[in-house]
């Protein structure tokens, strides 16, 4: 049971010369849904211009075809808030059909490219998603591992 979903259509310039989306593209939309996702938390990583945010994993999985002018319906969830990590889980949505799936991680990173602990606003904001999956008895919410 995912706490956010954001609706997106397939671009013309996301799909291949066969008509299906681009592996790659599925990986944009994955984003555009995080970054969704934190809006709806009230956080923004423009709120923390000193620090970074890179994706140390990034994980897809594709499970129907997927064309352009689809419709789709990214679900985002927490899967795990750690001291300066988190992880993020997604699914693509094809008219109510999992079309893909994957996962993130994220870590939070000084300027001197170390890493540093998430922000206190996005740590609650983050954990607050979180315990409401746990709440709805959805497997692995809860995750606080580092």
């Amino acid at each position: 049971m995912p706490n956010f979903t954001h609706r997106l259509r397939v671009a013309f310039p996301d799909t291949d010369t066969s008509g299906r989306i681009h592996f790659t593209a599925m990986l944009r939309y994955f984003e555009s849904a995080e970054i969704e996702f934190l809006r709806s938390l009230g956080f923004s990583y423009r709120d923390a211009p000193d620090i970074g945010f890179p994706r140390v994993r990034v994980e897809c999985e594709y499970r129907s075809a997927v064309g352009f002018d689809d419709e789709l319906d990214i679900a985002v969830s927490v899967k795990r808030v750690g001291t300066s990590s988190y992880m993020l889980e997604f699914i693509a949505l094809k008219d109510g059909a999992v079309a893909a799936n994957g996962s993130i991680v994220v870590v939070c990173v000084g300027r001197p490219g170390r890493a540093q602990a998430l922000p206190v606003a996005l740590k609650e904001a983050l954990n607050a998603a979180w315990r409401t999956l746990a709440a709805c008895g959805v497997p692995n919410a809860g995750d606080t591992s580092s």
